[in-house]
């Protein structure tokens, strides 16, 4: 588990990801610009008031306010963007690892699915963890809990599907689910590091290509 970890956080930084990298940071950043000039301009709109005090108040609230939307929007949106390319990420993972067992594509609607289920945990995830903040110490297990738990289940079946039908993914992954915990843990730990946790589908999709050959029965893959 550690040296596929390993593994895969060095594929981060080869050229085929880092050139996903740059494309989904790219598209993020883009992203949240457009989200902050359109909020900027409707908070300035309606944020009128006959005293002008109040009126620098309030735009003053607002700006704090679209900064920490922002900030809680980030890993959301980088999720989302970065689900697009994890299919191409998966094949690039499984040329390292077994250059002779390449999955199959996913079909357009279902990779696009995908990435909105990545990026809907995501923002759950973010909205627990922001939900729990008044709770020291049950806070921190709570969102180290939810992130092994989905984030693991979520990219082992991006792996896993390329070369298995859903069925037999559920089986596999209720067969491993403690040990497929227990990656999902590391991802978590990622995911708890500000800036680093942008690489998190990246990371996460190499992990979980090799944690599904490992776990694949002989000649199963």
């Amino acid at each position: 588990m550690i040296s596929d970890a390993l593994a895969a956080f060095d594929q981060i930084f080869t050229p085929p990801y880092r050139k996903v990298l740059y494309r989904s940071l790219a598209l993020t950043i883009g992203l949240l610009a457009l989200v902050w000039l359109g909020l900027g301009r409707l908070a300035s709109a309606y944020a009128t008031t006959p005293w002008p005090w109040l009126d620098t108040v309030l735009a003053i609230l607002a700006a704090v306010g679209l900064v920490v939307g922002l900030v809680f929007l980030v890993a959301p949106v980088s999720a989302l963007v970065a689900g697009f390319y994890l299919d191409e990420l998966a094949e690039v993972a499984e040329r390292s690892v077994a250059p002779g067992h390449i999955g199959r594509a996913l079909p357009a609607g279902q990779a696009m699915w995908l990435a909105a289920k990545f990026a809907a945990v995501s923002v759950l995830i973010n909205l627990f963890a922001l939900a729990l903040l008044l709770l020291p110490g049950i806070n921190i297990l709570a969102f180290f809990g939810a992130n092994a738990y989905l984030l693991g289940r979520e990219y082992f079946e991006l792996a896993a599907l390329r070369y298995r039908s859903i069925e037999e993914v559920r089986a596999l992954r209720s067969a491993h689910r403690f040990y497929l915990f227990f990656c999902g843990l590391i991802i978590a730990a990622l995911v708890a590091i500000p800036v680093l946790n942008l690489l998190t589908p990246l990371f996460a999709t190499a992990f979980m290509v090799r944690i599904h050959r490992r776990l694949s029965p002989p000649g199963g893959v």
